[in-house]
């Protein structure tokens, strides 16, 4: 008699290890939540997801379909893992108390504390990256930042990709926030997510 195919521990392994989440997701730090929730997680995703899709959704000024935004993160095939930010970071509910500038916006888009994984991109170096801004702003003043952080920071861009970050700018913001911006990087530190 055969024997019965053996289930792979992987998607078991992945299902038990999503009930730990809400206790292990770092999100109590940055938004000062005591006790997240799957409402809280799912704000955080959503806003992700949202801001990275939003140019198939939305007119905009600078626009990129995933497409674009694919073939220019991915440098090589097997460099396809992402890290994925949103900023700025608010909670669910929340209101946003003072408008941020575009500066504030990139300042806060390569933080540590904004990106939806634990890996720290201080401990890699960028590939490449895509920034998809969202609101009303100037094009030239996010090309400008764009340049000054690889200026600024050339120590976390490798310098055989030039221009390595692509920007998009979608005209119509997130509910609840003036601007945002969605943020995609492809990292060596996320190696640190797979050891």
């Amino acid at each position: 008699m055969p024997r019965p195919p053996v289930l792979s521990p992987i998607p078991i392994a992945a299902s038990l290890s999503f009930l730990r989440l809400p206790s292990s997701f770092p999100v109590s730090l940055p938004l000062k939540l005591t006790t997240p929730t799957y409402g809280d997680l799912n704000h955080l995703v959503s806003a992700a997801m949202s801001g990275v899709t939003c140019c198939l959704r939305f007119p905009g000024q600078l626009n990129c379909d995933l497409r674009k935004i694919a073939v220019n993160l991915v440098p090589f095939p097997r460099l396809h893992f992402f890290m994925t930010g949103f900023a700025p970071l608010t909670s669910r509910g929340s209101q946003q108390y003072r408008a941020l500038t575009v500066p504030e916006l990139t300042q806060q888009m390569f933080d540590a504390k904004n990106m939806m994984c634990a890996a720290d991109p201080r401990h890699g170096r960028y590939l490449t990256a895509a920034a998809l801004f969202r609101g009303r702003m100037s094009t030239k003043e996010v090309d400008e930042q764009m340049l000054n952080v690889q200026n600024k920071n050339s120590s976390y861009f490798v310098e055989w990709i030039p221009n390595n970050i692509k920007a998009s700018v979608c005209d119509i913001p997130p509910k609840g926030l003036k601007m945002a911006v969605a943020f995609a990087g492809n990292s060596t530190a996320i190696q640190e997510m797979f050891k």
